[in-house]
C-alpha cells in the first residue's frame, strides 16, 4: 500500500466524539498491519477500528455477514440473491422486491478484493481508498459544504434498508461519490445494535479527499447565519438579497 502522503490533519479539528477511520481495499495481503483476530459483520469493521484504536485488516474468514459476497469474496448464495431473506425478518413484502434490490446494490467483481485494511485517522499509515466520518449533523454540514463551496456538487445518498455496507464502502470508491447516512436506518446494524441512532456517517473516496480537505482549510466553518437567532437572520437575509439586486443592475 503506497504510504500516507496527505495531510488530513484538518479533520482533528472537528473533535469527533468516534475517530474518523481510513479504508483501503487490496488484491494482496497488506504488509505491517495485523489481521483482525475474530469474525464480525463488514458493517461493524468501523466501530471495531474505533474501539480498537489500532489499524487491522480482514479477509473472508473474518467477515460474519454478506459483507464479504458484496466485496466478492464470495457469491451471493441463491436462497438471498431470491429474495428469501428480507420477507422472513418483515423487511419485504415478498421475495420480488427483495430481489429488485440486488440490480442495484454495489459489489466487487470476485477475486479483486481479498482484504480490506481499516486504520483510525490518528494511526493512518497509507493512503486511503475512503476516509469515513461519524459525525452529528453539524458536524455533517461542514463536511458536505466542503464537498459544494468550490464545485458546486449536489449532495446525495444512495442506500437500501439492508447491504449498508455495500454502500458505505463500495459505492463511493466504484462511483466517485461521497455519500452518507443516518445509522438506525439500515437493518442490519440496527439489529444487531452496532450504533447509537442518529449519527452521520459519511464516506469520501479518495478522489473528494484532496478538494474537501482544501476547502476545510479555506472556508468559515460555523457560519455567522447559524449562530444570529432567528430575527438577526431575516435582517441579515433582506440585506443579503439587497445587495444581490443593486449588483445585478450594476452590471
Amino acid at each position: 500500500m503506497r504510504p500516507l502522503k496527505s495531510d488530513l490533519s484538518i479533520y482533528k479539528k472537528f473533535n469527533f466524539k468516534h475517530p474518523p477511520v481510513a479504508v483501503k481495499f487490496s488484491m494482496g495481503k497488506p504488509e505491517g498491519i495485523k489481521q483482525l483476530d475474530k469474525s464480525i459483520p463488514f458493517c461493524e469493521m468501523l466501530r471495531e477500528a474505533q474501539r480498537r484504536g489500532a489499524p487491522f485488516y480482514f479477509s473472508r474468514e473474518n467477515e460474519s455477514c454478506v459483507g464479504k459476497v458484496v466485496l466478492g469474496m464470495e457469491n451471493f448464495p441463491l436462497f438471498v440473491e431470491g429474495g428469501l431473506i428480507g420477507p422472513k425478518f418483515g423487511i419485504y413484502q415478498e421475495p420480488r422486491a427483495n430481489n429488485k434490490i440486488y440490480q442495484y446494490v454495489p459489489h466487487f467483481t470476485p477475486g479483486l478484493v481479498n482484504y480490506v485494511a481499516f486504520a483510525p485517522l490518528d494511526k493512518l499509515t497509507f493512503e486511503p481508498d475512503l476516509l469515513v466520518l461519524t459525525a452529528t449533523p453539524s458536524q455533517a454540514e461542514i463536511v458536505l459544504r466542503a464537498m459544494s463551496y468550490s464545485t458546486g456538487e449536489v449532495w446525495e445518498t444512495r442506500a437500501t434498508g439492508v447491504l449498508s455496507c455495500a454502500w458505505l464502502y463500495i459505492y463511493p470508491f466504484q462511483s466517485g461519490k461521497v455519500n452518507y447516512t443516518v445509522t438506525g436506518l439500515a437493518f442490519g446494524s440496527k439489529a444487531k445494535q452496532i450504533f447509537e441512532e442518529g449519527w452521520m456517517l459519511v464516506s469520501i473516496p479518495y478522489n473528494w479527499l484532496p478538494i474537501i480537505t482544501a476547502n476545510l482549510e479555506e472556508m468559515e466553518w460555523v457560519l455567522p447565519s447559524y449562530t444570529d437567532g432567528r430575527e438577526k437572520f431575516l435582517k441579515r437575509e433582506q440585506k443579503v438579497f439587497d445587495e444581490a439586486e443593486k449588483e445585478a443592475e450594476n452590471t
